[in-house]
Parts: structure tokens; sequence; C-alpha cells
């Protein structure tokens, strides 16, 4: 890779919640420390790198603290998009290809800031949560959108795909995984839903019956079993999911203007708008409002937990 310029820019339902995210266990061994920063975009918690041969452009998630969306990681998110589609309109950044990983050990992204959930909950604070979720969707639909380029879209999974994180993962034209990788929507196990575009993207991949399935369940699911559904769509071993991104390019990349129509047309036949965003992300911050003191206090249990991660 190389840079080529810069911009600035404790009941049983406890111990059920606590199993599904299994956050003390997550690669205890790993090296927590984010590796120096390229010098490509300056965007504190997203390191991107531009790859000119392949024409692709990687954007790794670094967390400054826990690895979720916290207001800072969307910030950052906005901003590479933003930028990204300035550059591509100048001419400056010939981009086919985005990719979306993480640098954080095990974890593509938990999802919600949870800790700012249990403060404005605890406040009755609905234009806190409002003003999260609408973030939230902003970045969604930009994702979805693929920030308004004619570029194939890739999530690397190298890690955990859970609540947030996984919606997100959802909005790319394509998902290529890593073994080890676990994806799911445990909202549900603490009193919440996930109201930042679940619904909405699984409805359309999967059928509404088989979204409502997934997201009432809670359940995390492996790799493997989100190859089998279709939602991830290159099962790689760990290690391996970098360079499966390359071979993906290099195979595909002289049929890549056919590529990106066929995305264009599934998001032209099935659209999704971000009213349909707004309403249900404003929907999941009212009844965020009636969440019980119990669930309150198993999200700041997971926050902490997620914070230890980086110690």
């Amino acid at each position: 890779m190389i840079d080529s310029g810069r911009f600035s820019a404790a009941d049983e339902r406890a111990t059920e919640v606590e199993a599904a995210f299994e956050i003390e266990s997550l690669r205890e061994d790993a090296v927590t420390s984010p590796p120096a920063p390229s010098q490509l975009f300056d965007l504190g918690q997203i390191d991107v790198q531009w790859e000119a041969e392949s024409e692709i452009l990687w954007a790794f998630m670094t967390p400054a603290n826990r690895p979720n969306f916290s207001m800072t990681m969307l910030r950052d998110v906005r901003y590479w998009y933003a930028e990204t589609k300035r550059l591509f309109d100048a001419g400056q950044l010939p981009v086919k290809y985005m990719v979306a990983g993480s640098r954080f050990p095990g974890v593509f992204n938990l999802g919600g800031d949870l800790e700012l959930f249990a403060g404005c909950i605890e406040r009755g604070d609905l234009p806190g949560l409002v003003q999260y979720g609408h973030a939230c969707i902003d970045v969604v639909h930009r994702t979805w959108r693929n920030g308004d380029m004619p570029v194939v879209s890739i999530a690397l999974a190298q890690g955990d795909a859970l609540g947030g994180g996984f919606e997100a993962l959802l909005c790319f034209d394509v998902v290529i995984a890593e073994r080890s990788a676990r994806f799911g929507l445990p909202e549900m196990l603490f009193g919440l839903f996930p109201g930042m575009g679940a619904y909405s993207i699984l409805s359309r991949k999967l059928g509404r019956l088989a979204a409502e399935r997934m997201i009432l369940s809670g359940k995390v699911f492996t790799a493997e079993e989100m190859f089998d559904m279709g939602i991830v769509h290159t099962l790689v071993e760990d290690g391996e999911g970098e360079a499966a991104v390359r071979d993906f390019v290099a195979r595909n990349r002289p049929h890549h203007a056919g590529h990106v129509g066929v995305y264009e047309a599934g998001r032209r036949v099935d659209p999704l708008h971000h009213d349909e965003l707004k309403d249900i992300v404003e929907n999941w911050a009212a009844s965020a409002l009636k969440t019980d003191l119990k669930d309150i206090r198993m999200m700041r249990r997971l926050a902490s937990a997620q914070t230890r991660l980086t110690k």
C-alpha cells in the first residue's frame, strides 16, 4: 500500500447476554495498541490507505476506546465518504473498490454506544437518543449508496460484527469473512431492538420472516452460518482476509463496470430511502426510553466489558 496525499478531517438474562457477546474472551493475548496511522487520510479513528495499482481504498477502524460506533467514529466514517467523494470527483482518487475493516483484534465492530444509551435512558433524554440514531442512519445510508460513487464496496470481517456493527456490514456489496468472525443482533436480550437499518436491510436480503426470526432470536451466528445464508459471500481461514480481498479484486476488476451496474440495479429495484431509516430509528429511540433498570445495568456492564478490551 502507498500513500498519495493527505487531508484532515447478573441474573440469568445477564449470563445469556454475556454469552452472546463473549466480551471477556476476545483475543485476550492480542496486542491492543493500534498501529501507526496511515498518512493518506488523517481521520483519527480510521486508518485509510490507497493501493493505486489495484485501485483499492482501504479503511480500517482503529477505535481509541471501545470498538463500537461512538459519535467520533461515526464522524470519521462520514468524513471518509465525503472526502473520498470529493477527491474522486476531482479526478485525484480513481478508486474502484472501497474496503472497510478493523485493526481491533478479534472485532469488526460491536455496535452502538451502550454507555451513551444507558445515560440517555436514565435521563429520559429522547433528543440525545434521536441525535445518535440519526448519525448512525446517515452512515448506514451513505454506505448503502457506496458514497454515491461507481465503486464496489467490500466489508472485511476479521472479527465479530454485532449489533450496529452487523447493521453496517450488511450495507456492503460484498462481505468477506474470516472463519472465527461472528455476526448477530443481540439487542433483544437486553430490552432493545436493532433500529439502525437491520430490519430494512435483512428484509431485502432474506425476506421479512427470516429477518424477524433473526432479530427476535438475539442469536449470534458463525461466519459459516452467515455464508450458508448468503450474507457472507466469501469465507476464508483466519489471517487470509486481506489476501482474499485482493484475489476478489484481481478476478473481478476486468468486469468492474458490470459489477457496479448489477449492484446499482439492485438498489434501484429495492431502494432503501432515508425516510424509512429515520422513521424506524425514531421509533427505536422512543422504545429505548421504556427500558427497565435491569436492562440499563446490563448495558453498562457490557460497556465496561468492552472498555476492558482496550486495556
